[in-house]
């Protein structure tokens, strides 16, 4: 597994029993997490006085409580990044710490490439991969097509003095601009694709990870130079694993390109047990 361990503003100070304790800067939210089967005994005392708490409903979805007035929203740091983290409706908080090992690996890439990159981040949500690319040295383009995911991501750009780089934001469907990307012959050095489990069109068209991220890798492939530099593949979704994740990025990639892949679970240190909570997966095709 793959660690992101690395952070000083982002903790998880414990997990049990289906709900994770963090710190976000300085402020402590609980939030649910499925994959936290066990039922180790709670004796932090931050469990019973933490800021904020998300419950999930039985009926669906959920609800943020507080014990405090909350600020809407406040800045965390990861290296030369500054995020804006704010609780949203569904859980979340605008960022994904675990991220961070594959904003690493991406920066050292581009650094060490010798030359100049141009990067496509798809599904791009509120924009790390983006930035750790950008202050890399290389012209990316932000693709989501939610507006306010990509303004959330060009405020991060904002404050964390990154205004001035080579980004392009793309408010738009991330398969339909891929397909007129390659219709209009511009071609990149490297994807990143962090694709929902599902989701709906704006025709109604079902989206579900499981059945269309062959073909939709397969499209990529179009738009990459004739010298790419990586593929990244991310998933939260259960029961797809790494392994398939690579699987599918060697069978659609190395026959064309050659180059090797990838793949692992990515996670974050637990401070109570000293061990890992896997928080999602990553293939990885490089040169």
């Amino acid at each position: 597994m793959r660690t992101a361990e690395t952070w000083n503003d982002y903790r998880i100070i414990d997990a049990s029993d289906g709900e994770k304790l963090e710190t976000w800067g300085n402020i402590s939210l609980i939030r649910p997490d499925p994959q936290i089967i066990w039922k180790t005994d709670r004796t932090n005392s931050l469990w019973k006085s933490a800021d904020g708490h998300y419950y999930r409903s039985s009926s669906g979805g959920g609800k943020w409580t507080f014990r405090r007035k909350m600020p809407d929203s406040w800045n965390i740091n990861y290296k030369n990044f500054t995020f804006n983290i704010r609780p949203t409706g569904f859980k979340h908080t605008g960022l994904f710490p675990e991220q961070a090992v594959n904003w690493d690996f991406m920066a050292d890439k581009i650094r060490n490439a010798g030359r100049k990159i141009s990067v496509i981040n798809l599904f791009a949500y509120t924009g790390g991969a983006t930035l750790a690319c950008a202050e890399a040295g290389a012209a990316v383009c932000h693709v989501d097509a939610s507006k306010g995911m990509v303004q959330w991501a060009r405020d991060n750009a904002e404050v964390s003095g990154l205004s001035d780089k080579p980004i392009r934001w793309i408010v738009d469907d991330c398969e339909k601009f891929i397909a007129r990307e390659i219709r209009r012959g511009r071609r990149y050095d490297a994807v990143v694709m962090d694709p929902p489990s599902y989701g709906r069109g704006s025709n109604g068209e079902i989206w579900k990870l499981e059945n269309n991220v062959y073909d939709l890798v397969k499209l990529c492939r179009e738009v990459l130079s004739d010298n790419p530099l990586f593929f990244l593949l991310n998933s939260y979704t259960t029961g797809l694993s790494p392994s398939v994740m690579g699987y599918i990025l060697g069978t659609v990639l190395t026959e064309k390109f050659g180059g090797n892949v990838s793949f692992d679970e990515i996670g974050l240190p637990v401070q109570s047990t000293g061990m890992t909570l896997p928080c999602g997966s990553t293939a990885i095709w490089q040169k």
